[in-house]
C-alpha cells in the first residue's frame, strides 16, 4: 500500500514554482518521474499542484530528484512560519 501524505500546507504550489524556475512542463516533469519509477501522469501531477490530490512519498521524492530541489525548498511554507 502506498502511503499518501495529506497536503495541509500547499506544497503544490511549491512544486508548480519550482518546476517552473526550472522552465519544465508537467508533461517533462511527469516523464522525468516515470524514468525514475514513479507512475505519475501529467494530469495527476496538476492536481497535485492544484492541491486537490494528495501526494505520494514516492512521488514527493521524485519530485524533489527531478527538480533537483531540497525538501525545505518544496516544504517552504512551512519552514519559512517556523522561523
Amino acid at each position: 500500500m502506498e502511503q499518501k501524505i495529506k497536503q495541509d500546507i500547499n506544497i503544490g504550489r511549491n512544486i508548480r514554482d519550482l518546476r517552473k524556475k526550472k522552465k519544465m512542463t508537467q508533461d517533462i516533469l511527469a516523464a522525468k518521474m516515470q524514468l525514475l519509477g514513479c507512475n505519475t501522469t501529467r494530469s495527476s501531477l496538476a492536481k497535485i499542484e492544484a492541491g486537490i490530490q494528495h501526494i505520494s512519498v514516492s512521488e514527493l521524492c521524485a519530485i524533489k530528484e527531478v527538480l533537483n530541489a531540497s525538501y525545505d525548498e518544496i516544504l517552504k511554507c512551512f519552514t519559512e512560519n517556523k522561523e
